[in-house]
């Protein structure tokens, strides 16, 4: 897979020159590069001019997902770059692999130092194919390593230091392979147990290929932590690849009446933050109930919304929360489209719910199915109570998408049928126009005419402004007996702000203009000739259970 990384390299440039200084993994014994194990062993003898052009030039190769083929002096030319191309993104392509880093500039530490700068580089060989959003995160981690080594080393003096011990390492070894003629030994294997530095450029390579998480303390003094959004949302979906973009997307769709579902257990969750963490991200997770909304959150919290929407997005990147609906009993779900059923899954499901079949529950939402239908009045408090928990550990695991109504207004003959002036209620018009008009703003008021108060799309009830509809924009002439005139009001209302227009589902609609569900399925029913309702995802949740992407 590409997002893994093929190498973690390190490199740095001076008045003495360039340098590699570490590289992980390397090559063992065994699986040395051929460029690197030929060897002179007469070191006066002659290399012939027509015998180097016939040489053919070595290629990076991805080998079993490590980096063959390119000799460290190659590499460390290739990546010390010119002060000029330091604090910028470096990314290099070399036939199938991919270089992705960072290099950055250390001035003289003191005055007798004058031209003594050096430059470091921590670079990522990736698979050339890695998509733009994986090679930004593996530049944003070898920006951040840089920052922590530079700040190490204006602290304390670290990276000189370990450089001091990666470079007489290497000459070490160096010399004692000119004595023995036949040795074959790698200098990085002596270098991970002398460096504490190679160590945690090893320990990073192996969270990237594994976890995607890193948490390390660089010199046990500065942490450095780090979410590639595409490995660790596979730890909850196999296959699944989540760019940041897709996570973006979801959060600017993101509004308060939306719930978090915690992926992880609460106290399992507060043991692994860091000594450093923000108070209001404890306040929140200690408040947490998929219950509640963002905004009952924040309150209960004592948070602005803001926060709130900034800590769940910080918790939705790391994988460690989803966006939900807040539980209740007007949700529909069905079976995810893309669920996958696994042995692993059946057994936790068993162990977790004694005597229930994860096959036999999750069948039973093979249609739309709300959880008001689950309930039975008869039923004691400790089996709503279960069905509750299977529901959320059927979301957590991505098995269950819920859907909500969306409206489109569509007029009919029927519908639309002509009725008296007198009949009809606030003196509508018995003669519609055929579509509906553009300009939403007011309309000058005659005698036939009429004003209601709407609300501007976004806020509550609390702001109004007025609209005054002519009585030739009849768009809503029915056979009124019966009907009451605030329905009227309130399906003109709606359709005038837009909501009937199929991109604004129930609850979306109940927050926007602060009415009741009862009120929206009374407008529903009476007017069902010209309302058609259609149930779908929630975009703003949709983006975490599409197709994984062919990669």
């Amino acid at each position: 897979m590409e997002i893994n990384p093929l190498s973690i390299i390190l490199v740095k440039s001076d008045s003495k020159g360039d340098r590699m200084l570490f590289r992980y993994p390397h090559a063992t014994n065994h699986q040395r590069d051929s460029s690197q194990c030929l060897k002179r062993k007469n070191p006066y003898s002659m290399i012939i001019a027509e015998d180097s052009l016939q040489v053919s030039m070595p290629f990076p190769n991805p080998s079993n997902g490590n980096l063959t083929g390119l000799s460290d002096e190659v590499l460390s030319t290739l990546f010390a770059v010119k002060p000029e191309l330091c604090e910028c993104k470096f990314e290099l392509k070399l036939n199938d692999v991919r270089f992705v880093g960072h290099p950055t500039l250390l001035p003289s530490r003191g005055p007798k130092e004058v031209n003594s700068s050096m430059l470091f580089n921590v670079v990522f060989a990736l698979q050339a194919q890695a998509s733009h959003s994986v090679v930004k995160c593996y530049y944003d981690l070898s920006r951040r390593l840089g920052i922590a080594l530079r700040h190490e080393e204006r602290r304390c003096g670290f990276l000189t230091e370990e450089i001091k011990i990666m470079v007489s390492t290497h000459d070490e070894v160096a010399a004692r392979s000119e004595e023995e003629s036949d040795s074959d030994e790698s200098p990085y294997e002596t270098i991970l147990q002398k460096s504490s530095l190679a160590r945690d450029l090893k320990s990073i390579f192996n969270s990237l290929s594994t976890s995607g998480i890193i948490n390390i303390m660089i010199d046990k003094w500065i942490q450095v932590s780090f979410c590639l959004p595409q490995k660790v949302h596979q730890t909850h979906k196999k296959g699944f690849v989540v760019d940041p973009e897709i996570i973006d997307r979801c959060l600017n769709s993101l509004r308060p009446y939306h719930g978090l579902l915690l992926l992880t257990e609460p106290t399992d969750l507060r043991d692994s933050l860091p000594t450093d963490h923000s108070p209001a991200l404890c306040r929140l997770i200690q408040m947490y109930n998929p219950l509640k909304s963002l905004q009952t959150l924040a309150a209960d919290s004592d948070l602005t919304l803001a926060q709130v929407f900034q800590l769940t997005g910080h918790l939705v990147y790391w994988a460690k929360a989803t966006i939900i609906y807040p539980l209740c009993e007007s949700n529909v779900y069905v079976v995810s489209p893309d669920a996958v059923l696994t042995n692993r899954m059946l057994e936790a499901f068993s162990e977790q719910f004694p005597g229930m079949c994860l096959l036999q529950v999750i069948s039973e939402f093979s249609l739309p199915t709300s959880i008001s239908q689950k309930l039975n009045p008869l039923s004691q408090p400790q089996q709503q109570t279960q069905l509750v928990k299977i529901i959320i550990w059927l979301l957590k695991n991505h098995l269950l998408l819920q859907l909500h109504t969306y409206v489109q207004y569509m007029p009919t003959v029927h519908g639309r049928s002509s009725v008296n002036i007198a009949d009809a209620p606030n003196g509508l018009s018995s003669s519609p126009p055929d579509t509906l008009p553009e300009d939403e703003s007011a309309v000058a008021l005659d005698d036939g005419s009429w004003s209601l108060s709407v609300t501007p799309k976004g806020t509550p009830n609390d702001s109004k402004a007025d609209i005054s509809l002519d009585k030739t924009d009849d768009l809503y002439s029915y056979q009124s007996d019966g009907y009451p005139s605030d329905d009227i009001i309130l399906l003109e209302r709606l359709c005038r702000m837009g909501y009937f227009k199929g991109g604004h589902h129930l609850e979306e609609i109940m927050y926007l203009e602060n009415i009741r569900r009862s009120q929206l399925l009374q407008i529903l029913d009476k007017f069902r000739d010209v309302l058609i309702t259609c149930e779908s995802e929630d975009p703003a949740m949709a983006l975490f259970y599409s197709q994984p992407a062919s990669r």
